[in-house]
């Protein structure tokens, strides 16, 4: 069945991308509920979140999917098999302005340990009390990485945090990391750059008011499910050119 989705999440992964979004169906803890579409057999592709038109999704889309039916784990809840060859997302609209911010501010995850800490389900959306962003790129090997730190509210108990950062795999912020590295390289340039920025220096460079984080769970990896930040949300939004070819 076709269902609009509002995407929080387009990222990389080693062999493809992963995206997630917000439906409007009610949840006890994330607000609306979260849905991470998946094919029946594969990996998620860049080409399968592209328009007919040959247009990319981005986060703050409105799409329409079609969504078969739920195939959900013990760990990932929000997994949803969808039908992207006869049925192609359509954008129907982008959350803009006003009502991005206001939408941010009103689905902060009323309990983010039960992904973080008990893997009861894999995606919420958090509001962090204070953050760093830390970025590094190898320019012979071709290595690149984007992490973030941050602490949340106390309510949520520490063990929610990541003080020592996790990847990030946001394409959108990934390429503004590359952005912000070329703009930094000093002269004559260096074959290894490095960027770490706090709290206020992130915002100063973004003009944003605050900042909220998608937090996802990845699959199986060394016997657990690493926290992954898979979509970055400053208010106000940033724009940034994202070259697909090295994400």
């Amino acid at each position: 069945m076709a269902r609009e989705l509002l995407i929080l999440a387009m990222t990389r992964m080693k062999s493809g991308i992963c995206t997630a979004g917000i439906v409007a169906e009610s949840h006890p803890e994330s607000v609306h509920a979260w849905v991470r579409p998946v094919k029946e057999f594969g990996t998620l592709l860049l080409g399968d979140m592209t328009t007919a038109g040959g247009q990319v999704v981005r986060v703050n889309d409105v799409v329409s999917l079609n969504l078969l039916h739920p195939r959900p784990d013990p760990v990932h809840a929000e997994d949803w098999v969808t039908d992207f060859i006869r049925q192609p997302p359509r954008i129907l609209r982008r959350l803009e302005g006003e009502k991005r911010a206001d939408f941010f501010a009103s689905h902060i995850d009323r309990s983010p340990a039960r992904v973080l800490v008990e893997h009861s389900r894999s995606l919420c959306l958090v509001q962090p009390t204070d953050f760093w962003a830390d970025f590094f790129w190898d320019h012979y090997s071709g290595k690149y990485s984007a992490r973030i730190g941050y602490h949340l509210d106390t309510r949520f108990g520490q063990a929610a945090d990541a003080p020592t950062g996790l990847t990030v795999t946001d394409l959108a912020w990934r390429a503004l990391g590359r952005e912000w590295l070329r703009a930094d390289q000093p002269k004559p340039a260096r074959p290894i750059q490095t960027l770490r920025l706090n709290r206020d220096e992130v915002r100063e460079r973004l003009g944003a008011e605050t900042l909220y984080l998608s937090i996802g769970l990845s699959r199986l990896y060394s016997g657990g499910y690493p926290a992954l930040i898979v979509g970055v949300h400053p208010v106000p939004d940033y724009s940034v050119e994202i070259d697909y070819t090295h994400p």
